[in-house]
């Protein structure tokens, strides 16, 4: 009989699957709830002399200021300004390259010529900061009004600076500085939930004194499968105070403790526990405004009746109002939308998410052995697994046996230390998601290496331990086990960048659920990918279904070659996208040492010379230093395109543009993508460049958002954690009244996007 093995040599696959391991703990931000931004930054500022304003960051610990991203404009009665900044401490940033960053505190230096008549400037303060694990706040702006002293001469000469007059005032110069520094949120806003009975809950809200909340920034729902509960109606409201809002206009504001009576809807009549996720803006009167906040609280919840009830009665809880006795400044963390857009959220880590049904552990094994077996067919596995079939259609029924329990071995030992690896990084704060170690310059580098050896041996270059007949049953009894387990855990890392139907919900449950559970969930995901070739090697019946062994198989492995260089240019072009040309540079020149070393190590086996194996050991150690470059590159610098390649209009997603794009009223079609990911690009392709998408965004007047999740992103793993995404592809339809956003499937069609978008219009 004759046939075909392919057998790696694990010392030469070695330094790229070891960099590819190693790289695999990610560079993301840890899941943070930041403070509000002023709270860090504390902005103030102070005329010294008529010519000469100092502007003042003070900075709490663990924070700090970019110098380039720090500007002061000033009012025309200001003129020639010059902001003087000191030298701040040196470093390589992650994400602007070398940079100087400012900590505890920051005196700028404005100097200009007034105007004669002169009594105040008005500043336009601009600046940016970051917390040190590793979340940046957005770019901040703020204007502030500063009084001058008197020009020499005048019957105020004897001018001295107060908090009132001499220091900052936002929005004014008569609005004052606070003479409070801000509460925490959660002192200056405390919100108690009970339960009245099986079928009512009780949400008091208490702003402490100086302090409102926005009556129309409030919203509620039950995170708990089986329960739901909605706020009353405005005009059922307990009645708020009219205030004049500088940016918004005339609201509706509590400033006093307010008790709203929540009906719950339930499915079921046994008590229970109950979370109530809360969602809450307010302001400090005078004074800052917090970013919208999301809160959880949790609560008993007695046995109830089931069915749909009628809203409960609410109970008249005067607004007796500590009105105040003056205008409300400029907040200081202005709220970017109305508040008559409940809903919309502007912080990056407090949007309330749409609902997202987590299964139980049962229901989750099976979809990831479903969702496992159907990523048999994505087009991530497919070069690596025709590798495997080839090698199962020359071998007997025992041998194929062999074959396939190391094949299984080795996906599920890959799996299980996949596994095992998100949930200790997720322990440790980390936000992770599927296909995480593919945003690593260093993972994608390794991986296209060791597919384009694996390509080199099919065609040829290195001694693969091709044999026929009895040479074949040879080599099978020893290092082609190994080889198959190799390619069990091969199939695993290449699998990563696509998402099969199934899977999302098992993920979930997995990158949520407890640990026990989650490892099942990634076995049972392993042993859906393993199980063809389980089959194969134990089922007769399967195994009469491969082609009869003869000399085609020779060609075939050499066509092979070509799927894997194509799938190491694929994963170069990543690269590119992630590090930029001087990274592909690099990694040619790691390629060209690995064919240097395989071509000497088949001369050295050849030959039996140790001067082809000394070449071939120096060519691997040599590999070390492209990598190692590549691994230091910057990210280039991002552009940013109103349009895609086929001319299709999009924005770039951000948490701000989100909020005021859903504050005009508009649907929006949020995309969340990486070049990485094989099903986006798989969408892409099928469904947003299909002319149907387009025609269905201008006939509902909807915007195409677009979020690159291909190098590291902390805003986006903050958002697709806050929708219980698993990674990418997220899709997010949201609708232009302000309700919920609609989660789609992973895998679209054109008919299912028009739904949505048409859904969303209405």
């Amino acid at each position: 009989m004759t046939g075909l093995t392919l057998r790696l040599r694990p010392w030469l696959a070695a330094p790229a699957l070891i960099a590819g391991l190693l790289a695999t703990l990610p560079a993301t931000a840890t899941d943070v709830e930041l403070p509000p931004v002023d709270q860090v930054f504390v902005l103030s500022a102070q005329a010294t002399a008529r010519d000469r304003i100092e502007v003042r960051w003070k900075i709490a610990d663990g924070y700090y200021l970019y110098r380039h991203r720090t500007s002061v404009k000033t009012s025309a009665a200001f003129a020639n300004p010059t902001l003087a900044l000191p030298t701040g401490d040196r470093h390589r940033d992650e994400f602007f390259g070398d940079v100087e960053t400012y900590r505890q505190q920051l005196v700028g230096v404005v100097r200009g010529t007034p105007a004669a008549d002169a009594t105040g400037v008005a500043l336009t303060v601009k600046y940016q900061g970051c917390a040190d694990a590793g979340v940046c706040y957005p770019p901040q702006t703020r204007t502030l009004t500063v009084a001058l002293p008197p020009a020499a001469g005048s019957a105020d000469a004897g001018f001295l600076p107060t908090r009132k007059g001499g220091l900052f005032a936002l929005g004014g110069a008569d609005a004052g500085a606070v003479d409070a520094a801000p509460l925490p949120a959660e002192q200056a806003f405390t919100s108690e939930l009970i339960a009245l009975d099986g079928n009512t809950l009780l949400l008091r809200l208490t702003p402490a004194r100086g302090y409102y909340l926005y009556r129309d920034k409030l919203s509620v729902a039950l995170a708990d499968r089986g329960l739901s509960t909605a706020l009353p109606p405005p005009a059922a409201l307990p009645r708020a105070t009219p205030h004049r809002d500088e940016h918004f206009g005339e609201v509706a504001v509590y400033f006093d403790e307010v008790e709203i009576p929540l009906p719950v809807t339930r499915t079921t009549t046994a008590a229970t526990r109950a979370t109530l996720v809360l969602g809450l803006q307010g302001c400090q009167t005078d004074g800052i405004c917090y970013p919208p906040m999301t809160r959880r609280l949790a609560v008993a919840l007695p046995a109830g009746k089931a069915g749909t009830l009628a809203s409960a009665p609410v109970a008249a809880t005067p607004a007796t109002a500590s009105t105040p006795t003056a205008p409300s400044a400029a907040p200081v963390a202005a709220p970017a939308t109305p508040p008559s857009a409940a809903v919309v959220q502007t912080t990056p880590s407090r949007e309330a998410p749409p609902t997202r049904a987590t299964p139980g552990l049962l229901a989750a094994l099976l979809l990831a052995l479903g969702g496992g077996l159907v990523l048999n067919l994505m087009p991530c596995v497919l070069p690596v697994l025709s590798l495997k079939a080839l090698s199962l259609a020359q071998s007997g029924q025992g041998r194929g046996r062999r074959h396939a329990l190391a094949y299984t071995a080795g996906v599920l030992l890959s799996m299980l230390a996949l596994g095992a690896l998100v949930l200790a990084l997720r322990h440790a704060g980390l936000a992770l998601g599927w296909g995480f170690q593919l945003q690593q310059p260093l993972v994608l580098a390794g991986l296209a290496l060791v597919m384009f050896a694996l390509g080199l041996s099919l065609s040829g270059l290195w001694h693969a331990n091709v044999g026929l007949g009895q040479r074949t049953g040879a080599l099978l009894q020893g290092d082609g086990i190994r080889a198959d387990f190799f390619t069990g855990v091969l199939a695993v890392v290449l699998a990563t960048p696509c998402t099969a139907p199934f899977m999302g919900a098992a993920l979930a449950y997995a990158f949520t659920g407890p640990v026990a559970g989650a490892l099942l969930v990634f076995l049972l995901l392993g042993l859906g990918l393993a199980l063809p070739f389980l089959l194969i090697g134990f089922v007769p019946a399967f195994a009469r279904l491969l082609p009869k062994p003869g000399a085609w198989m020779d060609t075939l492995k050499q066509l092979l070659a070509f799927p894997l260089y194509a799938t190491a240019a694929w994963l170069v072009w990543v690269l590119a996208r992630l590090r930029g040309a001087d990274a592909v540079g690099l990694w040619l020149a790691a390629a060209i040492l690995l064919a240097l070393a395989a071509w000497a190590a088949a001369r050295a086996r050849h030959d039996g010379a140790r001067r082809w194996r000394a070449v071939a050991g120096l060519a691997l150690l040599a590999i070390a230093w492209p990598l190692l470059r590549l691994h230091a590159l910057p990210r280039p610098q991002a552009v940013t395109a109103a349009t895609s390649a086929d001319g299709l209009p999009q924005v770039r997603w951000s948490e701000q543009a989100l909020a005021d794009l859903r504050a005009q009223g508009r649907p929006v079609f949020v995309n969340m993508t990486a070049d990485w990911c094989v099903s986006c690009k798989a969408n892409e392709k099928t469904v947003f460049s299909n002319p149907r998408f387009r025609a269905a965004l201008a006939a509902t007047n909807a915007v195409y958002m677009l979020g690159d999740y291909t190098d590291v992103d902390p805003a986006i793993t903050a958002y697709l954690q806050r929708h219980r995404a698993v990674g990418v592809p997220l899709y997010v339809v949201y609708p232009r009244d302000g309700g919920e956003g609609r989660i789609l499937p992973p895998l679209l069609t054109a008919g299912m996007v028009e739904d949505a978008l048409r859904e969303a219009a209405r």
